[in-house]
C-alpha cells in the first residue's frame, strides 16, 4: 500500500517516522563535519545511517501503517542516471591483449575508469535513498519548520567557524586533516564548494528574511546569520561562489517581488502604494545586506578575497584558473563518446588522451558539472539532468504559488539555494561533494513537496462548519 505525501498531512507520527527525519538531519550534518565528506572513511558512517533509513523504513512498512513513499518525478531523473552508471559498468566483452603472461582475458566496460563508476554508482543510489525518504517523512509543517531552522543555525555556525579558521590560518583543518593539495575553508577540503554551501543555507535564511510578516528579533537574528554566511562565502575567494551568492539573493528578492505583487493585486489592487513601498524596502535592504557584508569582510582584513572574488586578480594570472583548457577537452571527450559517456567519474583518465600540458597534475574535473556531464555520460545523462532542472523549478514554483507562510518562504529560500548552486555549477564541481549533494537534495524537497499549512486547513474546515 502506497501513501503520498499530501494524503498523511497532519497525521501523528510515529516513533519510528520521528526516528528517520531525525537520520535525514544528521547525513548532512555529519557529512559536513567530516570534511565534507569526500574521504573514504566518512562513507562508512554515512553508510551505517543509510542502512538505518532503510531498515527503518520497512519496520514502518511492517507495522502495517503501509509504504510511506512520495512518487515525485523528481526522482525519475535520478533513477535515470543510476541505470546510466550500471549500463556502464557492465561486462559487455572481453578486451583482447596479445599477451601470453594473462591467466584471463580482462572485462571490457563502456567506462574507461570501471572502479571509480562503480563508487560513483553506489554513492549515488545512497543519494536515492535520501532523497526519496526527505520526500515521503518531510510530511507536516511541524518538520518541514524544524528542518528549515536546523539547516539555518548549521549554515552560521560552520560560516562562523569557518571565518575563525582563516583569520586563525591553521595548517590543517581541525588541526589534524592537511590539505596539500587544496586550500580548506571551515571543514571543506575544498574552498569554493564551501561557498557553495553557503549558497544553499543563505539561500534558505533569505527566504525567511524578506518576509514582511516575519517579527523584529527573528529578522535580526535572520539577517545576522546571512551577514555571517555572506562574509565567510566572499572570504573564500570563489569567483563562483560570489556569483552563486549574489544570484541567490537577486532570485529571493525576485520571488517575493512577483508573489507579493499578486497578493497586492488580490488584496488592495494593482496600484496599491504600500505595495510599491515594500518592494522599495525590500530591494534598499538587500543592497544594505550585501554593503554590509562587504564592509565586515573588509573591516577584518579580507582585501585580497574581496578582489579576487570580483575578479579583479593580478594580469598575470589565468583568469579561467585552467577551464578554457579543460572545457575544450571536456567537449572532445563528449564527441567520442556521445551517446552514454566515457564513464561516471572517468574523466580523469579520459582527459589525459587529449592533454597538451606537461602531465605532472592529473586533472579529475571539468570545473564546470554541465560540461563533465557530457563527458562523463553523454546526451542520456545530460538529459537526466536537464529534466531534474526543470521539473525541480516546475515544482517548486508551483509549490510557492499554491502556499503562504512559512511554507511559502521556505520553498522559495531552498530553490534560490539550488539556483545560486546550479549557476556555480557552470564554474565548478561543487554538487560532487558529498555533503553539498546530500543538502542540495534536501533543499529540492523542501521546495517541492507538497505539504499544506495546518493553520490554513484548520481554518477553512472551522469556517466551512461555521457555514453549516
Amino acid at each position: 500500500m502506497f501513501h503520498a505525501e499530501n494524503v498523511i498531512i497532519g497525521e501523528e507520527s510515529s516513533r519510528i517516522s520521528s526516528a528517520i527525519f531525525i537520520l535525514l538531519c544528521l547525513v548532512p550534518i555529519f557529512s559536513t563535519v567530516l570534511f565534507g565528506g569526500v574521504d573514504n572513511a566518512t562513507w562508512i558512517f554515512i553508510s551505517v545511517f543509510w542502512a538505518a533509513i532503510v531498515l527503518l523504513w520497512l519496520a514502518e512498512t511492517w507495522k502495517g501503517r503501509g509504504f510511506l513513499f512520495n512518487p515525485s518525478s523528481l526522482q525519475i531523473p535520478v533513477i535515470g542516471l543510476l541505470v546510466i552508471g550500471l549500463v556502464q559498468i557492465l561486462p559487455l566483452g572481453g578486451l583482447w591483449i596479445a599477451d601470453d603472461s594473462l591467466s584471463v582475458t580482462p572485462l571490457h566496460t563502456l567506462s574507461l575508469e570501471p572502479y571509480a563508476t562503480r563508487l560513483f554508482v553506489t554513492r549515488l543510489a545512497v543519494y536515492l535513498v535520501f532523497f526519496a525518504a526527505c520526500l515521503a517523512f518531510i510530511n507536516n509543517e511541524r518538520r518541514l519548520k524544524k528542518v528549515v531552522y536546523v539547516v539555518i543555525i548549521f549554515g552560521a555556525l560552520m560560516a562562523f567557524f569557518g571565518i575563525l579558521q582563516r583569520l586563525a590560518n591553521p595548517d590543517a583543518i581541525y588541526g589534524i586533516r592537511g590539505t596539500p593539495q587544496a586550500i580548506p575553508f571551515g571543514p571543506f577540503v575544498n574552498q569554493h564548494h564551501f561557498a557553495a554551501f553557503m549558497q544553499m543555507t543563505g539561500g534558505v535564511t533569505l527566504g525567511l528574511l524578506f518576509d514582511k510578516k516575519m517579527g523584529k528579533e527573528r529578522r535580526v537574528l535572520l539577517a545576522t546569520a546571512v551577514v555571517i554566511m555572506g562574509v565567510a562565502c566572499v572570504l573564500t575567494s570563489s569567483r563562483g561562489g560570489l556569483l552563486g551568492f549574489v544570484s541567490v539573493l537577486m532570485f529571493v528578492w525576485l520571488l517575493h517581488f512577483m508573489t507579493g505583487k499578486l497578493a497586492d493585486k488580490r488584496a488592495e489592487g494593482a496600484g496599491s502604494s504600500g505595495g510599491i513601498y515594500r518592494k522599495i524596502a525590500a530591494a534598499t535592504a538587500g543592497i544594505a545586506l550585501v554593503a554590509v557584508i562587504f564592509g565586515v569582510v573588509l573591516f577584518i582584513g579580507g582585501n585580497d578575497s574581496l578582489l579576487r572574488g570580483v575578479g579583479v586578480v593580478n594580469a598575470d594570472a589565468d583568469l579561467s584558473s585552467g577551464r578554457f583548457h579543460f572545457w575544450p577537452i571536456a567537449m572532445k571527450i563528449f564527441l567520442e563518446h556521445p551517446i552514454i559517456g566515457a564513464g561516471f567519474d572517468a574523466f580523469g583518465v579520459a582527459f589525459t588522451k587529449h592533454d597538451t600540458w606537461s602531465g605532472q597534475l592529473r586533472v579529475e574535473q571539468a570545473h564546470n558539472d554541465y560540461l563533465q556531464t557530457l563527458a562523463d555520460a553523454g546526451l542520456a545523462g545530460f538529459v537526466c539532468i536537464a529534466a531534474f532542472i526543470f521539473l525541480l523549478f516546475k515544482k517548486g514554483l508551483d509549490t510557492i504559488a499554491k502556499t503562504d507562510g512559512l511554507l511559502r518562504d521556505a520553498a522559495v529560500g531552498a530553490l534560490a539555494g539550488c539556483f545560486g548552486i546550479l549557476i556555480h555549477s557552470f564554474f565548478d564541481f561543487p554538487l560532487r561533494t558529498p555533503s553539498n549533494a546530500f543538502f542540495f537534495l534536501l533543499l529540492c524537497a523542501i521546495a517541492t513537496v507538497p505539504l499544506k499549512s495546518v493553520r490554513s486547513s484548520s481554518a477553512r474546515r472551522d469556517h466551512s462548519i461555521n457555514g453549516l
